[in-house]
């Protein structure tokens, strides 16, 4: 009886063990950029939006490098997203008090994605907290929407630009 025990309990260890080595095998990740303009006319301490052009996924030709398709992606989350200053070079995000980024697709409702509150740094950099929220409808998309929530804590004497890297982790299945 004892031996069919350890039998099974090693059986099921290297089967769960492979699984998360086939998943590791099956996870990349896709990286999209957008552009945020924060305008110098945005309202202090009052919530303001921002609307960035359509970002555009490119993942067909993600997955085709990955060696899968869209169909047999199964899960989609966001891994990080950091925002940066690009102009002016010089400006910090001392201005900004909260931010928070939403997602959605002409077909898809719109879902958070990733925010950060009570900012208080003088970096030209910051990171944002994700969301667990999944993405893969919004990913699969040809494209795909972000707007912006901004609250500012100082008034802009000129418009602010900031570029939002965003890395996705990929899981899909094997056939």
């Amino acid at each position: 009886m004892k031996s069919k025990l350890i039998a099974l309990t090693l059986c099921l260890s290297v089967f769960l063990t492979s699984c998360d080595a086939v998943d590791d095998l099956l996870t990349f990740t896709i990286s999209n950029n957008a552009s945020i303009k924060i305008k110098s006319t945005s309202p202090i301490n009052l919530p303001s939006e921002i609307i960035t052009p359509d970002v555009t996924t490119n993942s067909s030709a993600e997955f085709e490098n990955n060696k899968t398709k869209a169909n047999l992606v199964k899960d989609v989350k966001i891994r990080s997203l950091k925002l940066s200053i690009s102009d002016p070079s010089d400006k910090t995000f001392t201005f900004l008090k909260s931010i928070h980024l939403y997602i959605s697709t002409t077909n898809s409702d719109e879902i958070e994605l990733a925010y950060l509150d009570d900012i208080n740094t003088s970096n030209n950099s910051i990171d944002l907290i994700c969301t667990d929220a999944r993405l893969d409808q919004y990913i699969k998309a040809d494209s795909y929407k972000i707007r912006t929530k901004v609250t500012l804590k100082e008034t802009l004497t000129k418009d602010v630009t900031v570029k939002a890297d965003m890395k996705f982790k990929v899981t899909a299945d094997p056939f």
